[in-house]
């Protein structure tokens, strides 16, 4: 099974917050979600401790990434307001030429 992308997790995570909230026990929210009790009890308790902070994923552990988030937000605005020269969308190459990645 593929990891879920932020968004979908975080809606996941707080739909067990919310059943959970409206009185439903931790076997029964695991069942309606089709998650098991130990995912539901992590999420539960992780937003009892922290509160909505408690809901977005810890940094992992590895190698630190090595471009910024506003790398990111570079490359997404250039790709979705510019094209190339000469061409009609950005290859990886092209990209990081313009970009200086």
């Amino acid at each position: 099974m593929r990891r879920r992308t932020t968004a979908q997790a975080l809606a996941q995570r707080s739909r067990i917050v919310l059943e959970c909230a409206d009185g439903h026990s931790i076997m029964e929210v695991s069942r309606r979600l089709r998650l098991t009790p130990d995912t539901v009890r992590t999420w539960r308790r992780r937003f009892l401790e922290r509160g909505l902070d408690g809901l977005s994923d810890e940094p992992r552990p590895g190698v630190p990434r090595k471009i910024t988030d506003a790398d990111v937000e570079r490359v997404i605005v250039k790709t979705l307001e510019e094209k190339p020269k000469n061409a009609t969308h950005w290859s990886t190459r092209s990209m990081a030429a313009a970009t200086g990645m």
